[in-house]
């Protein structure tokens, strides 16, 4: 890969970080827009000197966006959000916003853009979430025809927020929930497919130079596909804290998640109810992580390494060394 300067907006986040750095070690120069600048400083280290370069920009900001991709040869979306509020509303930011910076990336000269967006994105879903998901991959196309959209499922790794916050109710609950749109018959939750976010960075990257990506959608998952329950009773096996694994019914979480969405940090809102009341799983009609060269890894390869810490053993461990 020759040098070049590419602007990665939300390379802070879980799989930002990611995709820095693998980008770093291409010789790439790399320009992070993020909107608290000083929290990102923990990303210089991961380039050479100067090679890592943090600036301020907001997606919903046009005169920011423009700023942050000047001179770029590539420019990769990378923002998301779990919850609306305020002017960073879903559609701004997933909509709007992923629009108006690929028109900027087109304006400004950029070769490529790649744009994550989320597997089971559908103009025609219940679900806000996934209805501007979708929105925002129409903008993205029709500002930059040529642009590369990845739609990854759960991520997982050793900071996710899918399997460290469920294990992280071992310490707290006796119970283990397990939503479900039944009050009898299958109880097992939606199915899912979570995808390494390594391989999802290595995705993007490949996204970049591979020309048979230009203006096509992937899917990405990887080779394990488990009910919510299955994911639970894995959690319970791995940290060897037996649990009561209990089905509650959707309908009782989303009437928590209507007072609930109003905290600073939401641990459910009604929204994400109505994703869980689908499977989140490969459709079968994309591409996706093989057709980029890339060999997904699977759940037990990765998850007990970080759901280590919550072992009730290796707590005492620690505890006796302190």
């Amino acid at each position: 890969m020759a040098r070049r300067i590419v602007t990665v907006f939300g390379g802070s986040g879980f799989l930002g970080r990611h995709v820095v750095q693998r980008l770093a070690r291409t010789g790439a120069l790399v320009r992070v827009a993020v909107r608290d600048a000083e929290a990102a400083q923990f990303l210089k280290p991961l380039g050479d000197l100067g090679q890592i370069v943090i600036v301020r920009a907001d997606i919903t900001e046009p005169s920011t966006i423009a700023k942050a991709v000047r001179g770029a040869d590539w420019v990769i979306n990378l923002v998301g959000i779990l919850h609306s509020s305020g002017h960073r509303s879903f559609r701004a930011v997933h909509a709007m916003g992923a629009g108006r910076l690929a028109k900027a990336a087109a304006a400004s000269g950029a070769t490529r853009f790649v744009h994550i967006s989320a597997l089971g994105a559908d103009r025609d879903s219940p679900s806000a979430y996934q209805m501007t998901k979708a929105e925002g991959e129409a903008a993205v196309l029709k500002a930059f025809p040529t642009a590369t959209i990845l739609r990854p499922g759960v991520m997982f790794g050793p900071d996710d927020q899918f399997f460290n916050r469920f294990a992280s109710l071992l310490r707290i609950s006796p119970v283990l929930p397990v939503f479900t749109t039944h009050f009898t018959g299958d109880l097992s939750g939606p199915k899912f497919q979570p995808v390494y976010v390594g391989d999802v960075a290595d995705a993007v990257l490949a996204s970049l130079t591979d020309e048979t990506a230009l203006g096509k959608t992937f899917e990405l998952g990887g080779p394990d596909v488990m009910t919510m329950r299955q994911v639970m009773e894995y959690i319970v096996e791995v940290t060897g804290r037996p649990r009561f694994i209990m089905p509650v019914h959707t309908d009782f979480i989303r009437f928590v998640a209507i007072f609930t969405q109003f905290w600073p940090k939401p641990p459910i809102t009604p929204d994400q109810i109505t994703v869980l009341e689908s499977d989140n799983v490969l459709s079968g009609t994309k591409p996706g992580l093989r057709q980029l060269g890339i060999s997904p890894e699977t759940i037990g390869a990765v998850v007990p390494t970080y759901l280590s810490r919550y072992r009730l053993h290796h707590n005492m461990l620690r505890f006796r060394k302190s």
